[in-house]
């Protein structure tokens, strides 16, 4: 006889002390910060590869600050484009969410959490919002700086 039924309506639940919805907050906290991470882990691959430069190691503590700050440059403009769409009415209720989730990322993703559950197209937003983010900055980078327009004139 399977001990299935005993321990709730699916086994996964088994042990879990949180409730349906903070389950489901810590899935969407995960999920968006894996997103956030490989679209910041593409981006930065990108970017170093139209400059020339290696792909990021994971051994060196260089790349790992790059990619921390490449990630929190994400997930800032993201919260940006998200928050400038956003009814009058939501932005409040998005600075509490934040507010409650700590500080620097953690208040960033917490707030990203909120917009999921109650934006129905957030995902498809947060793509293109992305995807346009990493567009910008490609094109960004791709400019030549003063140094280089100087050595191209001369």
């Amino acid at each position: 006889m399977s001990e299935w039924p005993h321990h709730g309506a699916f086994p996964h639940q088994h042990g879990d002390a949180r409730g349906l919805r903070e389950r489901i907050d810590a899935q969407l906290r995960e999920r968006i910060g894996e997103a956030v991470e490989m679209a910041a882990l593409k981006l930065m691959v990108d970017l170093r590869a139209q400059a020339g430069r290696p792909a990021p190691e994971s051994t060196s503590a260089a790349d790992r600050d790059e990619f921390e700050a490449t990630t929190r440059g994400v997930l800032g403009r993201l919260r940006e484009r998200l928050r400038a769409g956003l009814p009058d009415d939501l932005r409040p209720r998005l600075d509490q969410a934040e507010a409650a989730g700590g500080d620097g990322p953690a208040a960033m993703l917490a707030g990203q959490v909120f917009l999921a559950r109650r934006l129905p197209d957030y995902w498809q937003r947060f793509e293109r919002y992305q995807r346009e983010d990493a567009e910008q900055r490609l094109a960004e980078a791709g400019k030549p700086g003063l140094l280089r327009r100087f050595l191209r004139t001369s």
